[in-house]
């Protein structure tokens, strides 16, 4: 019996050390991993110098729904129901899963952090599993996005297909076309 305790505790140590990797705040941690939070914070400080961030989780549907973050969103969320779906994949294992499938896709430029971070990944399923967000059909290409539950979504049309007028009009794209000049 003592060893199946430890078999447990090891694998429990193997998921938060895949975990902080993949850039998981403390909250989730917390919540995904039955170790205690002094040992995550050891853990996390072990693994990356530094005190784990401080400050709260996203709380708000908002992020997911604005233009780019909504087409990274919809790209992960895609790629976690076909895990879960087809592939057998479940609970925090299928996030990590989803999110490895997410980076090989949009891998960030070096030195950036990617669009979608794995706390906002982790969030965005728990929003889908709480009805707050769902996917709708782009009435376009027929690709499925994130959107709010409470929005009349008939007639959507994604991002991509109707981008704003804005879009890419950033800092950084300003001052990347200054140097390139």
């Amino acid at each position: 019996m003592a060893k199946k305790s430890v078999v447990s505790e090891a694998q429990e140590i193997q998921l938060a050390i895949e975990l902080i990797q993949l850039g998981a705040r403390l909250q989730l941690l917390e919540s995904e991993v039955s170790l205690s939070r002094e040992r995550l914070l050891k853990l996390y400080k072990e693994l990356k110098g530094v005190s784990p961030p401080k400050g709260m989780l996203p709380f708000s549907t908002d992020w997911f729904l604005t233009w780019q973050p909504n087409i990274h969103s919809s790209l992960f969320i895609n790629i976690h129901k076909f895990l879960v779906e087809h592939a057998g994949a479940s609970g925090v294992e299928a996030v990590m899963k989803a999110y490895k499938l997410y980076l090989e896709q949009m891998p960030p430029e070096p030195g950036e952090e990617p669009m979608l971070s794995l706390t906002r990944a982790w969030t965005l399923v728990r929003f889908f599993s709480g009805k707050m967000l769902e996917l709708a059909p782009c009435g376009k290409c027929q690709g499925k996005f994130v959107v709010n539950c409470m929005d009349l979504n008939g007639s959507y049309v994604c991002g991509l297909c109707h981008m704003p007028s804005r879009a890419g009009k950033t800092k950084k794209a300003k001052a990347d076309a200054l140097l390139a000049a």
